[in-house]
């Protein structure tokens, strides 16, 4: 079997076995192409070993070099290179992987966008109408989903009537790598689960067990464009100029429990992640914002 077959076989897994999200199989497809195309024309029928540290470090130079990619470009490169490298070791058909040791490019700290908890009360909402669109409603139960419990997107997407628990105030969440977790669910979005099972029901699509939350009218999932639009479109409403988007939400969630004593583990375990270093970013976020506020007001700084 060549370099490329085993990388359709790694795709195959990662789609199959490891359950990733469809934008990650993608990105990591463009990145091994884009790997590929560097080995030369004749990549297709290359030996496994082209494969090494030494084509590797080749490859992240060209990006860096004469491609003139950005670190969180070349990082993104790198990581489907490593994880590759690690399927060949996990599955014993290499015995050490050629790109565990070549360094990540050091990415410029950049803070992440979030929202202030003032943006985001209650009252800064419209109130909807008396007889809402199922639009209008979606939109409400997606921003309760994102920052009141902390989902991902695509976790909104995929979620089906038997993961929440109404009577608890829970929701049980797939997350990536097909790993389950179980967050608090808001007040607002259970009060308004039953209107929201009533249009979909007069819509023609009656909520069952096992079937999506999110479903359009030809009875599958939205689409992840439309589900952002919707809460693109909220996050105009209430005035905000900054990036609209379901990440800058969840942003906001983890922002606003740390900032109002939530401990950084149990926050880890509300966001699924599975490492805390990805979530001490938001303790960064809550560090320069503290600096801020201290350079503005006090009158030594």
């Amino acid at each position: 079997m060549n370099l490329s077959e085993h990388i359709e076989q790694y795709l195959q897994y990662i789609a199959e076995r490891r359950r990733f999200s469809p934008r990650t199989i993608d990105t990591y497809r463009k990145s091994l192409t884009k790997f590929l195309e560097h080995l030369g024309e004749d990549s297709a029928s290359f030996p496994l070993n082209a494969f090494s540290e030494s084509s590797v470090k080749t490859f992240v130079w060209d990006l860096k070099m004469k491609q003139k990619l950005a670190p969180t470009s070349i990082c993104e490169h790198l990581a489907a290179l490593k994880s590759f490298g690690k399927y060949l070791v996990k599955s014993k058909i290499v015995e050490n992987n050629p790109a565990e040791n070549v360094p990540m490019p050091k990415r410029p700290k950049r803070l992440v966008s979030v929202l202030s908890q003032k943006d985001l009360a209650e009252e800064k909402f419209p109130e909807l109408p008396e007889n809402p669109t199922l639009q209008q409603v979606r939109a409400r139960l997606l921003l309760e989903l994102i920052y009141g419990s902390g989902l991902r997107i695509s976790e909104c997407q995929n979620l089906t009537w038997d993961r929440i628990n109404e009577k608890d105030f829970l929701v049980r969440v797939l997350g990536k790598g097909n790993k389950e977790r179980i967050v608090p669910l808001t007040e607002s979005f259970v009060g308004r689960i039953a209107d929201y099972k009533q249009m979909q029901l007069e819509a023609g699509h009656p909520p069952t067990t096992t079937g999506y939350v999110f479903l359009s009218n030809d009875g599958k999932p939205f689409g992840l464009r439309t589900l952002r639009n919707d809460i693109q479109h909220l996050l105009r409403e209430i005035g905000w100029e900054g990036k609209a988007s379901p990440h800058v939400l969840r942003h906001s969630f983890a922002t606003h429990l740390l900032e109002n004593g939530a401990e950084i583990m149990s926050v880890k375990e509300m966001l699924g992640h599975s490492s805390i270093s990805t979530t001490q970013v938001y303790t960064h976020v809550n560090a320069e914002r503290l600096r801020a506020a201290f350079k503005k007001t006090h009158p030594r700084a």
